[in-house]
């Protein structure tokens, strides 16, 4: 029976890849068997890059292995080695080769002559200044099945495609044939993308996918919702039984609901390479603007044929080579291009800010018509840094309009409603913060497509969000956990993250806001002992709030620019400092945690009469 094609999911958080990476090198050179892999696994367990804050993984460790791996102290390889041997596990060393295969998958580790090997693009992804974004987009334009080191396509069955380069054609046919019918083109719709992406497994059956989808849309035509979702379901079943070659239901049943996880699973990976961008609230996949020169040129230069490969170790060694291929337009005629497409949308994001009577932030701008290819290529880097620099620039002006507010207010009362919940938490709090006051720079790390829409959550060795004021500096970390997982994942990492961020920006207070649906007991004490006592030999100011409260903060904001005032980060500040003084005046971390409510009310009525 047929296999859509799909991305592993064994590591869903694509930052995480890295940390599996790092402890992948310390074996780098060794032997690839049994005894390397169980090793690798137990040192997966010892940097707590495999386990942490999974109940699963915890079933069956004693209450001391458990404290162990919650605990944030580092944990020694043999007590890793025994909280390992606890699982008991049928196949141990299958529990290695499944940690290693996204990165084999991806390119980022091979095995030569049978030893573990960091490929050039592994290395890429090591380094300080590595583009997650680029990493993939390196990788995802030659991965194809069929290929040598899987069996689970072969080509007589009919599979031969490079999935991502064949998605990006299905979109461009997709809205030149809707254009041509006199619409209005919008990419693939989500569910369009779960239906006919992953079915796509033959570059030359494109044509015929793209007509399905054309004939589903004019079908749907006119019609109520509910004839709508018929015609959606008929058509679902009749894909998955032309798929399968089979009216099982059960088989299609199954196919239709791995579609699902596929599709959300692939929109995700191939949205980091900048080449995707969702529209139209989130429910459209489509090809990203500002990449226009790239794509013309790469789908002009690459039908999605697979390649033919004389051994595993040739398609390995091709896939994991950072120079290879040689992209169309790395030359310079194409990248002078680029560099003009993005000069347009700069002038117009300045003339934007300048209408606003905004000051963009300063640039240095070159004669880049004597630049050589490197320089370019440096160059238009440099441009989409400086266009992110607008755009928040431009976002934080927008986020001072009441509409705006009352918008966030919403989004946030809705954010269960989101099927991305942790990742649209941390875009709602970076777009609330800037409407709260007048910061000088509310920074997120979470990684941005090029229409500065995030494509993922911020990377764990960073905080969330960096606030920058007049007065003082913050970090602020999110969350939507709420059980003990909560002080797993985020207890020791918030106070890391706020005293290195004290170290670096030591000539100001600097406060650390934690924002969670509610707060785990565990969560809150541990901040308790952090602001009452010490964190690593002196005090910290970590303030949790929750989601709700955030909410109400933003509530009273609307009330004062309703009345034409300015809410300014100074008041927020005393709400802050009352909110640390409170472990002065309570003797215990719930007795803290219950009075902030109390200090919010209180602090909304001085910040209501402010005149």
């Amino acid at each position: 029976m047929k296999l859509p094609w799909s991305i592993s999911t064994t590591v869903r958080n694509p930052e995480r890849l890295r940390d599996f990476l790092k402890v992948l090198k310390k074996l780098a050179g060794k032997q690839w068997d049994p005894e390397t892999q169980i090793k690798y696994q137990t040192m997966l367990i010892q940097e707590k890059v495999y386990g942490l804050a999974s109940q699963q993984f915890y079933n069956g460790l004693t209450k001391a292995q458990v404290r162990l791996m919650s605990s944030p102290e580092p944990l020694a390889y043999e007590q890793a080695k025994e909280i390992f041997e606890r699982k008991n596990y049928i196949d141990p060393a299958m529990r290695g080769r499944q940690s290693f295969n996204p990165l084999e998958k991806l390119g980022l580790a091979i095995l030569k002559k049978g030893k573990i090997t960091i490929t050039s693009l592994g290395e890429y992804l090591l380094r300080q200044d590595y583009d997650l974004g680029e990493m993939f987009f390196r990788s995802f334009i030659k991965w194809q099945i069929p290929n040598p080191s899987s069996t689970d396509y072969k080509k007589e069955e009919g599979y031969d495609i490079k999935p991502f380069i064949g998605i990006l054609h299905l979109i461009e046919k997709v809205n030149r044939k809707w254009a041509g019918l006199g619409k209005t083109p919008v990419g693939i719709s989500k569910e369009e993308f779960s239906l006919f992406a992953p079915t796509l497994i033959n570059f030359k059956k494109t044509d015929e996918q793209v007509q399905k989808i054309i004939d589903l849309r004019l079908a749907c035509e006119g019609k109520s919702g509910q004839d709508q979702k018929k015609i959606k379901e008929k058509c679902k079943v009749k894909v998955a039984q032309d798929f399968l070659g089979t009216r099982d239901v059960e088989a299609v049943d199954k196919l239709l609901d791995n579609l699902e996880d596929y599709g959300d699973n692939a929109i995700r990976y191939f949205r980091l390479t900048r080449y995707l961008f969702i529209r139209g609230g989130g429910f459209f996949v489509d090809l990203e603007p500002r990449r226009q020169v790239e794509i013309v040129n790469l789908l002009k230069y690459d039908s999605a044929e697979s390649l033919d490969f004389p051994s595993e170790e040739a398609y390995m060694s091709y896939l994991a080579d950072i120079k290879q291929p040689e992209l169309p337009w790395e030359k310079e005629p194409e990248l002078i291009k680029i560099v003009e497409v993005a000069l347009k949308e700069i002038e117009r994001l300045i003339e934007e800010l300048k209408n606003r009577s905004i000051t963009a932030p300063a640039f240095i701008f070159r004669d880049y018509l004597k630049f050589n290819k490197e320089q370019l290529k440096e160059y238009i880097e440099r441009l989409r840094g400086y266009r992110r620099e607008l755009n928040d620039a431009k976002i934080h002006c927008e986020s001072q309009e009441i509409g705006r507010v009352e918008e966030y207010i919403g989004a946030l009362k809705e954010i269960y409603k989101s099927d991305r919940r942790p990742l649209e938490l941390e875009r709602l709090v970076t777009l609330a913060l800037n409407a709260l006051n007048d910061a000088l720079n509310i920074k997120p790390n979470y990684p941005v497509g090029d229409d500065n829409e995030p494509t993922f959550t911020a990377p764990p060795n960073k905080p969330d969000i960096e606030c920058f004021y007049g007065r003082f500096n913050s970090i602020c970390e999110v969350t939507m956990l709420i059980d003990r997982s909560q002080w797993y994942s985020e207890g020791q990492p918030v106070m890391r993250h706020v005293r290195d961020f004290e170290n670096r920006y030591a000539d100001k207070e600097v406060f650390g806001v934690f924002i969670a649906p509610k707060m785990h007991r565990d969560t809150v004490n541990t901040f308790w002992t952090a602001v009452k006592y010490e964190y690593e030999g002196s005090r910290q100011r970590i303030i949790p709030l929750t989601i709700g409260q955030l909410i109400e903060l933003l509530e009273i904001l609307l009330q004062i620019k309703k009345r034409g005032k300015q809410f300014k980060h100074v008041v927020l500040r005393e709400l802050y400092s009352k909110i640390i003084k409170l472990t002065d005046n309570v003797a215990r971390s719930d007795l803290w945690i219950e009075k902030i409510p109390e200090t919010i009310a209180e602090w909304k009525e001085e910040a209501l009469s402010v005149k």
